[in-house]
């Protein structure tokens, strides 16, 4: 995995630009199961199996990596218990948290325009 590193330029941080930082943390945060894995997250601190059976559909390996990423980027923080068998437990950092605000936006605006959405996807389709 390459990562791109500080320059310290205005641009870094321009999702526009296709060799800025701030795209490489764009296309990797806004995927569909990071979305979903922080919208699972909440308030709430879960296990990789309570997080697996919250987001429906998503794979053992999708989660997995999408957990790494999202710590990566500290947006979640994993915890290891050392029991036995080792529990590990995550949660969401203020980033995660403030990103999770996003979110939250884009839920309800789903929401709120699921029907005309559906309504031009008939029209479109027909």
């Amino acid at each position: 995995m390459v990562t791109k590193q500080l320059n310290g330029s205005r641009d870094e941080a321009d999702v526009r630009r296709a060799d800025s930082l701030g795209r490489e943390i764009f296309s990797d945060v806004a995927n569909k199961w990071a979305l979903l894995i922080i919208e699972a997250l909440g308030d709430h601190t879960l296990r990789f199996s309570e997080l697996r059976d919250e987001v429906e559909g998503i794979s053992h390996k999708m989660l997995t990596q999408n957990l790494r990423m999202l710590e990566r980027y500290g947006l979640i923080e994993r915890t290891v218990h050392a029991v036995v068998p080792p529990r590990v437990e995550y949660t969401l950092t203020e980033p995660g948290q403030a990103l999770r605000v996003t979110i939250d936006g884009l839920c309800d605006w789903t929401h709120r325009y699921l029907g005309h959405i559906e309504a031009s996807r008939h029209r479109f389709d027909t």
